[in-house]
């Protein structure tokens, strides 16, 4: 046991303090991620630029993020969590000042980069750390409360977001996070005690082996979509992160102190964990990506009205968090990702009867039923897959599974976009063909337009086209839920491979995590 661990079960009863404080990291840096999403049609107004341009705001920070987060485990062993913890909530809230004191969209995005450096690694490092401060027996309850800020972040950002930038100023996205992350840092350096530390020489050509990798992937599918999956500027992108990757591998697999250690992949239950938690994170892309698309394109919704609608949903799932970790220590994990993941599968199938005649309410609680299946599985699998491997590598662990979390994200984006353009362009043709404008039906329809809105007859063709477009998007959005479905209903049988009733890795080995 640990210096901090022993501090922590001295102390006795559960360590909500400590908890409380590596709660706070994790919640901003996801938090900021929605909010400037909210803020990119004001900056492009505000700094005259384009969205090719102004999409660098929210590129950079993804791929600083992707290139830093392999190397935080072990900045962490060698440095000390709670070092790192503290240079890392610096390193972000200086970044935020700076990108408020912006007065141009380069000297933003490169403000941005700086506040990613600290923002990408908050999350494995406080995760990383959580497992070497707080005793195995009260992991569960311990990831439930600390999971709250991976689901609630994202939906309440949209909403605090939107009113920031109509009520106050875009800067307001960025000053508020300077109480917040100053109050972190000084609980940190007043209450947490540091992790030990161990001597390991630092893995150069793993670094930017990894970071290459992880760049070259993350920028092939931010882009993919824009420039063209067969484009010559992806193709060369995604060719050179797969070479790039697989020299990553064989070169960490011969190195006496490796930075990311791909043996943990030996773990059964480690790597069942991962491909689940991979898997699923592209399938519920379909709920926290497309509604927002369905409700602001389609309904009419602000963003703001967006964030209060998917409220509820997040709500359900922070409460449902702690319920599954107080769970996960009496049962384990597989009987929690089969019921949660089960109840996902349904409920985002029940998404695909989506249209443009349905209500606000009846969407709302299907993604409240939803959130209820999330909130009771994804912090199993993940805690599972962390408590596999010994203790002394769960900072390596947890660089990995949010490495596997952000390009699976990213993947999820991108896929589930590219399935939806690609619905969306042959429902338009169906659609058009069902409602040709030579048709008789289509004169009615027209003639009806022209009267009740007095339009001439172009602009009552194009209002016609106008509502085949939308009517071929929301039947698109339909079809990717579907998809998602199907990737929900495929991570189900990966839980089997989680275990009982996971017990904590005592020796050395890395297959001694699952009894």
């Amino acid at each position: 046991m640990s210096e901090a661990q022993a501090a922590v079960t001295e102390r006795g009863g559960f360590p909500w303090r400590e908890l409380f404080i590596l709660v706070i990291g994790p919640f901003m840096a996801i938090l900021d991620g929605s909010i400037v999403n909210v803020a990119v049609p004001k900056l492009m107004a505000v700094f005259g630029v384009g969205t090719d341009q102004v999409q660098w705001v929210l590129t950079a920070y993804l791929l600083t993020s992707g290139v830093v987060i392999p190397v935080s485990g072990y900045l962490g062993d060698v440095l000390g969590y709670r070092r790192m913890y503290i240079l890392s909530l610096a390193a972000f809230t200086l970044g935020s000042f700076l990108c408020s004191m912006a007065w141009s969209n380069t000297s933003l995005v490169v403000a941005r980069v700086c506040q990613a450096l600290g923002g990408g690694m908050l999350v494995p490092i406080s995760m990383g750390m959580l497992f070497k401060v707080i005793p195995r027996g009260q992991m569960g309850m311990a990831m439930g409360i600390w999971g709250i800020s991976a689901m609630m972040a994202p939906t309440i950002g949209p909403t605090l977001g939107g009113y920031l930038v109509d009520q106050l100023s875009w800067h307001m996205i960025f000053l508020i996070n300077l109480p917040v992350g100053l109050l972190g840092m000084f609980l940190a350096a007043v209450f947490l005690r540091e992790t030990p530390l161990l001597k390991a020489r630092f893995d150069l050509v793993g670094c930017l082996l990894c970071g290459a990798g992880c760049f070259a992937v993350l920028l092939a599918l931010s882009e993919g979509q824009d420039k063209g999956w067969t484009s010559q500027y992806i193709v060369t992108l995604l060719v050179s992160a797969f070479f790039l990757l697989l020299l990553f591998v064989l070169w960490e697999l011969q190195a006496e102190q490796p930075m990311l250690d791909v043996r943990l992949l030996a773990n059964p239950v480690f790597a069942a964990s991962l491909l689940t938690t991979a898997v699923v994170t592209i399938g519920l892309f379909g709920g926290l990506f497309l509604i927002p698309i369905f409700t602001q394109n389609l309904l009419g919704l602000t963003p703001t009205q967006t964030g209060l609608l998917v409220m509820p949903g997040a709500i359900a799932s922070g409460l449902m968090m702690p319920i599954s970790g107080r769970l996960y220590d009496r049962i384990g994990a597989r009987p929690l990702a089969l019921v949660g993941l089960s109840l996902v599968a349904l409920t985002t199938w029940e998404l695909h009867k989506i249209s443009l005649d349905s209500s606000k309410h009846w969407i709302q609680m299907m993604m409240v039923y939803r959130s209820v299946g999330m909130g009771l599985a994804m912090m199993p699998i993940s805690t599972a897959g962390m408590e596999a491997v010994p203790a002394r590598l769960s900072g390596r662990a947890s660089s990995f599974n949010n490495l596997v979390r952000q390009v699976s994200a990213s993947l999820g984006i991108a896929f589930l976009t590219y399935v939806m353009t690609r619905r969306m362009a042959c429902h338009y043709v169906w659609y058009g063909d069902g409602f040709s404008l030579s048709s008789p039906l289509a004169s009615v329809y027209l003639g009806q337009l022209k009267q009740a809105l007095g339009l001439s007859g172009d602009a009552a063709a194009g209002a016609f086209a106008l509502v085949v477009q939308r009517q071929a998007m929301a039947s698109a959005i339909a079809d990717c839920f579907i998809v998602s479905t199907l990737m929900v209903v495929v991570a189900i049988p990966l839980t089997l491979l989680l275990g009982k009733k996971q017990k904590v890795a005592r020796g050395p080995g890395l297959g001694a995590g699952a009894r």
